[in-house]
């Protein structure tokens, strides 16, 4: 099940980075935007740290896109 979650969150933080860079944003941009720590995106877009449903909101909110495109990514 660990290594499931892994891909996951290596997947949800390909497909965050993927957006965030072409909406043109740095992560310290970003991370104003969605009121986190740029470490704490770049943890996240490196797939090294696992996040609640609260969290995907926050940065669905500092892209300026829907919490469901985070979440339009292959299995």
């Amino acid at each position: 099940m660990k290594n499931n979650s892994e891909g996951l969150q290596k997947k949800f933080g390909e497909r965050l980075k993927d957006i965030r860079q072409s909406k043109n944003l740095s992560l310290r941009v970003m991370a104003a935007n969605c009121d986190l720590d740029d470490s704490q995106i770049s943890k996240i877009e490196n797939g090294k740290k696992n996040i609640q449903l609260s969290t995907i909101f926050e940065l669905a909110k500092g892209l300026g896109i829907e919490p469901k495109e985070l979440l339009d990514f292959k299995i």
